[in-house]
């Protein structure tokens, strides 16, 4: 229901190129590089790609990242013939030369229509409403469709957006893989480190990624509060929807009775003017609203934010599966 309420809000292609890259399990960064290799040629204006073509731009994304950070979890192993361990193999040469080696595109050749390609779509038991690509031609010389979705994708205001999103999720799914997923990111989740407005794992005290990053995508890359979009260069702030204030408030007076408003389920990307604007009032029920539909769309995406909202939930004493909007609204009534 997350996923098809998440879409209902923004029903475009965009919704379902956030879907594909935002939800789902990950067991492996595969889905983060074609992501990326697909928005680099649809942004060239490319309606079709030779297969060959668009291996080499993800393998170069993933010997990128490899060189430092983990691209598979530790569940994920393979033997020589596994893409990861060639791509270890080849990182240094492939530095050298400046693009990858043959022997590391072969490898992507072989491995992404049966691996990636057939998932990128994919949600748990469901497919995004919008397709990107589509493999053509023989066995011998494959090429990748962009659909005028991927191509509409890439030419709409959001792109550039788009593009620090899906690095921000990157960022994320390794530092879970770093930490080891089912330990600290799974039981502890994030923290904020307000110098640097780096999302922060708990454990390791290492910035994961940009709060703006992480956010906003499950914004629909929109401010919180009037709901136009935030543009790349645009001035942001980091919105605390119920205003820190009255945690100081309440708190000083009768002990404040409600969660910890400095923490990810409360924060929201908005313009430095809109969050000036609304300073430290109450917030009012359609920006309330907002706020318990993009906390339910992180929920139906994996760890370590969905974690950071269990968290939220369980120290009210409430179940993961409990209604946002419910838990908001009570919110309010501590604060009036």
């Amino acid at each position: 229901m997350r996923h098809e309420n998440f879409f209902a809000t923004d029903p475009c292609p965009r919704a379902s190129w956030r879907l594909a890259v935002l939800m789902g399990e990950n067991t492996r960064t595969y889905k983060f590089a074609l992501g990326q290799a697909l928005l680099e040629h649809a942004m060239r204006g490319d309606s079709e790609v030779a297969l060959p073509d668009l291996a080499a731009t993800y393998a170069r994304g993933v010997v990128a990242h490899a060189a430092h950070a983990p691209q598979a979890s530790e569940k994920s192993t393979g033997g020589e013939r596994d893409f990861l361990t060639i791509a270890a193999r080849e990182a240094e040469e492939s530095a050298r030369l400046g693009h990858p080696t043959d022997l590391l595109v072969d490898a992507a050749v072989r491995s992404m229509p049966q691996m990636v390609m057939q998932k990128f779509h994919n949600l748990r038991g469901a497919a995004v409403p919008h397709r990107f690509y589509e493999l053509t031609g023989s066995r011998r010389e494959r090429v990748v469709q962009l659909t005028p979705h991927l191509l509409d994708v890439a030419a709409s205001e959001q792109a550039a957006g788009l593009r620090l999103e899906l690095e921000a999720r990157w960022n994320i799914v390794e530092n879970s893989f770093a930490t080891g997923i089912g330990r600290s990111l799974v039981h502890d989740g994030v923290t904020v480190d307000w110098q640097s407005h780096q999302l922060t794992d708990k454990l390791r005290r290492k910035p994961v990624t940009g709060v703006r990053e992480a956010l906003v995508p499950f914004q629909h890359g929109r401010c919180l509060i009037c709901w136009h979009v935030i543009g790349v260069d645009d001035a942001v702030a980091i919105d605390h929807v119920f205003p820190l204030a009255f945690m100081k408030r309440y708190g000083s007076v009768l002990g404040w009775r409600g969660p910890d408003l400095d923490s990810v389920w409360n924060l929201a990307p908005a313009h430095a003017a809109c969050n000036l604007s609304k300073s430290a009032k109450v917030p009012c029920d359609e920006l309330l609203g907002r706020l318990a539909l993009r906390n339910e769309a992180i929920m139906g995406s994996p760890h370590p934010l969905r974690t950071t909202l269990h968290g939220t939930l369980t120290a009210a004493g409430l179940q993961p599966s409990s209604d946002w909007w419910e838990f908001i609204r009570e919110v309010k009534k501590a604060c009036a």
